[in-house]
């Protein structure tokens, strides 16, 4: 990842079938808030649609909210897609109800982070500032 002007890009996604955004909402509007540029796709993003829009919006990162149990299909296009684009800088995170076990399988294939229930909205624009891009210099 390479040191870009201005602030941080974050496409948030809702992939799939899954119809519960507010979560999704919540994340866009506490990135936003600090200070980043979100991106909100809206309900039932196909993984293309997905990447198609973080490269076209020139993204930093992709976050992915799943509650619909399809997290380990649709994170793994999404990074699929990603690699095959040659946009595998673009970061992916993700959240929603997301089974323990499941977790170091999705981080193996690529996921850089999975925030589950209960994950304060700070500690994900904390970590989204961290770790994200190295901040421009002033």
């Amino acid at each position: 990842m390479g040191v870009a002007a201005g602030p941080i890009r974050v496409v948030v996604a809702k992939p799939g079938l899954d119809g519960h955004d507010r979560g999704a909402k919540v994340i866009a509007r506490a990135l936003r808030d600090a200070g980043m540029e979100v991106i909100y796709t809206g309900l039932h993003q196909t993984p293309e649609q997905i990447v198609d829009t973080a490269i076209q919006e020139d993204a930093d990162a992709i976050g992915l909210s799943i509650l619909s149990g399809a997290h380990n299909t649709l994170f793994a296009a999404v990074i699929e897609l990603l690699r095959e684009r040659d946009a595998a800088d673009i970061l992916v995170f993700g959240g929603g109800i997301i089974p323990e076990a499941d977790i170091a399988p999705l981080k193996e294939k690529g996921v850089a982070a999975i925030f589950t229930p209960g994950a304060t909205t700070a500690s994900i624009v904390e970590w989204v500032r961290a770790n994200v891009r190295e901040p421009a210099e002033a």
